[in-house]
């Protein structure tokens, strides 16, 4: 347990933790929380551990929640594989629907706004699954949609 322990810091660091519309802002969180283990800080780190959307907050989460040697029912908890597929449920269906609210012409800088704007948390998701490959997974998402109605 961290000497130098600051609930201050702590409670900021759980509303961090607990923002759906960024996954960066839960990784930051995970790695301050590390240095602040606490009967809530346990509590949040194994949530994200176990249902995190972003796969590497759920790993970075799951790693200090190993570190820290937390276990549920008495049984270490596990990281699962990977998920493979959409990650959001219904998500060719909103990327149709952003696509539909741009004019016929558009630039992906301006989809991935759109996108951002009408669904936030599934943008979020896919942006921190993606990464650096966002912008190519779109188009390519974009070329399959079904043509305008």
């Amino acid at each position: 347990m961290n000497s130098e322990f600051d609930k201050n810091k702590v409670d900021e660091l759980l509303k961090k933790a607990n923002n759906e519309l960024s996954w960066r802002d839960r990784m930051d969180a995970v790695n301050e929380l590390k240095n602040y283990h606490c009967k809530e800080s346990e509590r949040v780190i194994v949530k994200l551990a176990l249902h995190d959307p972003v796969f590497k907050v759920k790993h970075a989460a799951f790693l200090v929640a190993q570190s820290w040697g937390v276990k549920i029912g008495g049984v270490p908890i596990r990281l699962g594989k990977k998920p493979k597929g959409n990650l959001v449920k219904d998500i060719h269906k909103k990327l149709a629907k952003v696509r539909d609210s741009l004019g016929e012409e558009f630039t992906i800088e301006q989809f991935k706004e759109k996108f951002k704007s009408m669904y936030p948390k599934a943008y979020d998701i896919y942006e921190g699954d993606k990464g650096d490959k966002l912008d190519k997974w779109l188009e390519n998402c974009i070329k399959c949609l079904p043509k305008k109605k």
